[in-house]
């Protein structure tokens, strides 16, 4: 459980058996955006909503068993309400709470909500391991093998990454084209971006990388390669919003790192994944542009051994 979580960091309650998060600023209903969808609830489903919609910070950490107990339910019941509103359980429905929550705070508060880091390299790889079960309870062996099928069948491939994330972007891109694939990288915004998807119609595939912050160039770019007739596979930490609904494919991954930065350790993961896959699609002409590519090597000489 992240440190801010404990009892003494959490809102106050109020008569819903929850408060105002009066530690971010975050009013009751902004930060929330599409994530819970407006459909018919229980009277013990919307307590639970209500404990959520009132409380950002303890919502996006505490334990399954401290939103029951403020919203005067048992544990089953805020596990129905989230399949209910479209999750595949509590932990489904909290990670995309906390990467909202993460977003609507700024840089320097993440810092202060991560608490003080004592062992930097334990603490770091122990939430990476925590991000990379929270990624695979969140898709389907389904959902990975449409999404692969629909790249191993693209006339051409363009995958976007900025930042941070240009990192787990780069890495389909060559590993991708090392194994014969039409796979371009773009990790720049603006005209290149432009540029780069113009025309990108039927036949292609648009892989889109974003967490945390939605970059508007990139949701833009999707929603004009989807009316083109692109396919859009998207890697967010967002189940719900504009990146998700242009996409024909959506991979959910965590992303919370342990400092004021996201962690791309879940999103390089599920990448490898989806590259296992691609090659499993076209064994053949992956391993002769393989060997290609590893005589290239010895001919340009570039390396030592």
């Amino acid at each position: 459980m992240n440190p801010s979580a404990s009892p003494e960091h959490l809102s106050e309650e109020n008569e819903f058996g929850s408060g105002i998060d009066s530690s971010s600023g975050i009013s009751s209903h902004e930060w929330l955006g599409d994530a819970l969808p407006d459909v018919a609830l229980t009277k013990a489903q919307s307590r639970v909503v209500e404990v959520i919609r009132r409380n950002p910070q303890l919502s996006s950490y505490a334990e399954l068993a401290e939103i029951a107990q403020r919203a005067d339910v048992n544990n089953s019941s805020v596990v129905r309400t989230a399949q209910h509103l479209g999750y595949r359980g509590w932990p489904d429905l909290q990670r995309e709470l906390r990467s909202r929550y993460l977003v609507m705070i700024s840089t320097e508060e993440t810092l202060t909500e991560h608490g003080v880091t004592r062992s930097p390299l334990y603490e770091a790889i122990t939430h990476d391991i925590e991000n990379l079960r929270l990624t695979l309870d969140s898709n389907t062996p389904e959902e990975a093998e449409a999404a692969i099928a629909a790249m191993a069948a693209a006339r051409s491939i363009t995958v976007v990454g900025i930042g941070s994330f240009a990192g787990p972007a780069g890495v389909m891109a060559h590993l991708g084209s090392t194994m014969g694939y039409p796979i371009t990288l773009e990790n720049r915004a603006g005209v290149h971006l432009a540029s780069s998807t113009n025309s990108l119609g039927p036949g292609d595939v648009l892989v889109v990388i974003n967490m945390w912050r939605s970059v508007k160039h990139i949701i833009i770019a999707a929603e004009a390669a989807k009316e083109a007739g692109a396919t859009v596979v998207a890697i967010s930490d967002l189940r719900r919003g504009r990146l998700a609904t242009a996409a024909d494919h959506l991979l959910v991954v965590a992303s919370e790192g342990i400092s004021f930065f996201q962690s791309v350790t879940a999103a390089n993961s599920l990448v490898y994944g989806l590259l296992a896959g691609m090659e499993a699609a076209h064994p053949e002409r992956s391993r002769a542009t393989i060997r290609r590519t590893q005589q290239l090597w010895k001919d340009l000489d570039v390396y030592l051994d």
